[in-house]
């Protein structure tokens, strides 16, 4: 009987999600309904509850990047909360304005800024599609073209570094962060550099007509200067400088999220923007973010806890040998249940209760004739399952980023129309991923040229 109760937690962990219940909730519940179900059978002492407080102080000890996750998050609300990101879109559509489809290519740069701040897929989509969408479509671009371009760029940036999902998928593959990093700026470099190309073609085959929002150039040097500032070199030299810390070790990770942080906060004040009542919201914000992925990590421990007890982590992982399958069917099984999930759920988590049980298999796969050795390996894994999940994250029907797209799209934006735009995005992302499983070199090459290869 005790053999089964893993399988069993899935299972009603598996129904229970499509509840609409919160995750966290769910993840907790189940725990501690298995806790006392166990107990019933005799499988587990009561003293074993008194193991859950641990529990879940260590789920938050568990890792040194924690901390400047939150910090992030905070510097991601502080440029959406303030409109910097809108002052990013202006900046860049004057300067593209004469280039086809310039406004596309506009939210796609603003993307590669916002998203690794924002961190959460739906904040991602939800505040490009709030800040690009309208102006998009009044300049004559269609739904399908507009969707298709506030999907890609609202999801290419969580690959990119400093993203937040790195932060977790260097601490379960157990890679170093900066080439986690690294690792990851040739795949999401290519990303971009493909949809530049098709929207440059689309916008010199199909020109949009002009719409009711002309652009108002600035007129002196001065204005120009100030836009540009203020648009530009401010909110993606932030970026660079979080980066450069935690690339080229002038700072923990924790260390560089305080200037990210801190970076925020003086970028909403040189805007001209700030009040206390912003504050205030950036703070709250920035709380319920926190909150959001801190009680889904320690819900996810408790749910861990009874899983781990019944032998649940050992039966997965014997269940997976006994198939016997060589070493790319095995990966190849593995990324495929990870994409099915990224349908339904956030990669937060995937991260903590998915990808646990899946390590110690993918760890034993031996590649070391294509990509090097164990350490190289998982690198190339963390890079690829990243891949994964941001292309499930738009993949129709169940892809749930368009579903946060549809909500936050004006009036009289189907979903079908939604479906219609991203399947040209989605086909460069299946060619991409196909590149580097073929090729890892593009994924080691740059984290190797800077720390060079990873010792086991």
């Amino acid at each position: 009987m005790i053999d089964a109760l893993p399988f069993l937690m899935l299972g009603v962990l598996a129904v229970l999600l499509f509840s609409g219940l919160p995750v966290a909730m769910l993840l907790s519940g189940i725990g501690v309904a298995f806790c006392f179900f166990g107990m019933a059978l005799g499988e587990m002492p009561l003293a074993a509850l008194y193991n859950i407080p641990p529990k879940l102080l260590s789920s938050l000890q568990s890792s040194l990047f924690y901390p400047a996750v939150v910090m992030l998050l905070f510097m991601g609300v502080a440029l959406e909360k303030s409109d910097i990101a809108r002052d990013m879109l202006t900046c860049l559509r004057v300067m593209l304005w004469r280039a086809p489809a310039g406004l596309i290519l506009a939210v796609l740069l603003i993307g590669v800024v916002m998203a690794p701040a924002a961190g959460i897929v739906g904040a991602s989509v939800v505040t490009l599609a709030l800040i690009a969408l309208p102006t998009m479509m009044k300049n004559g671009y269609s739904a399908e073209t507009a969707t298709g371009a506030v999907a890609a760029a609202g999801t290419v940036g969580i690959i990119l570094p400093p993203a937040v999902m790195l932060f977790f998928m260097a601490s379960e593959f157990r890679v170093p962060l900066g080439s986690m990093f690294m690792s990851t700026v040739i795949p999401g470099a290519i990303l971009i550099v493909a949809y530049i190309i098709y929207y440059l073609g689309l916008g010199i085959l199909r020109p949009a007509p002009v719409g009711d929002d002309p652009i108002e150039l600035p007129k002196g040097f001065p204005a120009w200067s100030i836009l540009f500032t203020r648009g530009l070199i401010m909110p993606f030299g932030l970026i660079a400088l979080v980066l450069s810390a935690i690339i080229f070790g002038w700072a923990t990770p924790s260390q560089s999220g305080a200037v990210g942080a801190a970076g925020g906060l003086v970028l909403v004040a040189l805007s001209g923007r700030f009040s206390w009542a912003l504050l205030k919201d950036i703070m709250l914000a920035t709380s319920r973010l926190s909150a959001m992925v801190f009680f889904i990590i320690m819900a996810a421990a408790v749910f861990s806890y009874p899983f781990r007890y019944f032998g649940g982590d050992s039966a997965i992982a014997d269940a997976l040998r006994a198939l016997s399958l060589e070493p790319w069917s095995m990966l190849m099984l593995i990324l495929g249940i990870i994409f099915v999930l990224g349908f339904f759920i956030d990669w937060i988590e995937i991260t903590v209760i998915t990808l646990p049980l899946f390590i110690p298999v993918l760890s034993a796969l031996d590649f070391a004739s294509h990509v090097g050795n164990g350490p190289t390996t998982m690198l190339w894994m963390a890079t690829i399952t990243a891949l994964i999940l941001q292309t499930s994250f738009i993949t129709p029907p169940f892809g749930f980023a368009l579903f946060f797209l549809r909500g936050a799209a004006p009036d009289g934006v189907s979903l079908v129309q939604i479906y219609r735009g991203i399947l040209p995005i989605l086909m460069i992302q299946l060619c991409v991923i196909a590149l580097m499983l073929m090729f890892p070199e593009l994924i080691m090459w740059l984290p190797e040229q800077i720390y060079g290869k990873i010792r086991g």
